[in-house]
């Protein structure tokens, strides 16, 4: 029976999908459940497995954009699995093949692969610093003359003699949906950036006392994104304009905060969602990030897990980067830069420190949020994240860390 494959909806209101990668060949025989392809969405990377076992036929070839409900494949599930010695004596004839490949044609005799210049014609070239390979000859099969070298004009710029390649490809439909949404935001929005800074010594004190302890227990790290995550949920209890977004002319608030986390996946920016991140604590939110990540990082994350936030965190600092103005992720109205943390000489009590500081940008869109909302939020943050025994575990680290 010959098995029709069509592509499954990946989620609410997309209608196509590209075919980002075959994992298999024309011919293959494939099992029940094995992922055959990776598909772009405008929102996710998703494998595609094969619905019943057999030889595959393909019907679509990398770099299309098929419909959702359309045949990207068909399954001849009436074939048998081929024996082990039948598969691998089929690898030496692949390689047979290889070998036997014609040889490309060699290329014609142009100046520009392989020119060459009379001495005369050559001295002068070295004098004005222009390869042989940047002039077209007039000679026999394409010799550079001593008149082509006198004739010849430098081009601009120094001379280098290096490779000067470049390179076309395709982008996938999540990078163009990406850039799609960015301009979106910058067109769309009144955004505005404010900055401050938060000196982090007393949560790497934290980190350094009961990591260790931390990890043992519970299996995952105690990293920054907790206590951020933390900050910014007790912040938006405090300004819930910023939790906020425009519907046309309506603006809806929520009692909940769904914090996105930008990370960084092999096929783009994704932007999985932590629900109800105010009622998780520091163990929750560390073991739903690492659970995340991973997802992304493997391509399996779903279209479900990276919707409905209600504010994002980006975090570019594990970059590198020391200040920058993240751009809100549309209909959000706020997005969270944390950035590079810098050993720094600061004022405490009067004396200079060093002091461990972090660049902190709120980007928001004023249409909605006013300055004393956008300005009020951003303080909340750095006073918890200097102050994370009172504010952020209620005087109590072992009973907030679970230990």
């Amino acid at each position: 029976m010959i098995l029709e494959m069509k592509v499954p909806s990946p989620g609410e209101s997309i209608t196509e999908v590209e075919i980002a990668e075959w994992l298999v060949e024309d011919g293959d025989y494939v099992e029940k459940d094995q992922a055959i392809a990776e598909v772009d969405s405008d929102k996710a990377t998703l494998e595609l497995p094969a619905e019943m076992s057999g030889i595959i036929t393909l019907k679509a070839e990398e770099g299309d954009a098929v419909a959702v409900g359309e045949v990207v494949c068909l399954i001849d599930t009436s074939a048998e699995a081929p024996a082990e010695g039948e598969a691998k004596k089929e690898a030496p004839k692949a390689e047979e093949k290889k070998a036997e490949a014609p040889k490309a044609a060699p290329a014609a005799n142009t100046t520009y692969a392989t020119g060459t210049a009379a001495p005369a014609a050559k001295k002068i070239l070295d004098e004005k610093g222009i390869a042989a390979n940047e002039v077209s000859g007039t000679g026999r099969d394409g010799r550079i003359t001593k008149e082509d070298a006198i004739k010849a004009v430098p081009s601009m710029g120094t001379p280098t003699g290096g490779v000067r390649s470049t390179g076309r490809k395709k982008m996938s439909m999540l990078r163009r949906k990406v850039a799609e949404r960015l301009v979106e935001a910058k067109n769309t929005t009144a955004m505005l950036t404010t900055f401050n800074e938060a000196d982090m010594k007393p949560i790497f004190d934290l980190r350094k006392q009961y990591k260790e302890e931390f990890k043992a227990k519970h299996g995952v790290g105690l990293g920054f994104m907790s206590f951020f995550t933390k900050a910014v949920t007790r912040a938006l209890e405090l300004y819930p304009d910023v939790n906020s977004m425009i519907d046309g002319k309506e603006m809806i608030t929520y009692d909940f905060c769904d914090i996105s986390i930008a990370v960084s996946g092999p096929k783009g920016l994704m932007v999985p969602v932590m629900r109800n991140a105010e009622s998780l604590t520091f163990r929750g939110i560390e073991s739903e990030i690492k659970r995340l990540a991973l997802r992304a990082r493997d391509g399996k994350i779903t279209v479900d897990e990276m919707t409905g936030g209600t504010f994002t965190i980006s975090n570019g600092g594990v970059f590198g980067s020391m200040l920058s103005t993240p751009i809100i992720n549309p209909p959000q109205s706020g997005i969270l830069g944390m950035h590079n943390i810098i050993e720094r000489p600061v004022a405490v009590d009067g004396e200079v420190v060093i002091r461990p500081m972090m660049y902190l940008a709120l980007s928001y869109d004023h249409r909605i949020i006013d300055g004393r909302e956008s300005v009020g939020f951003l303080v909340a943050v750095k006073e918890a994240l200097e102050n994370p025994v009172e504010l952020l575990m209620g005087g109590d680290v072992k009973k907030a860390l679970e230990l």
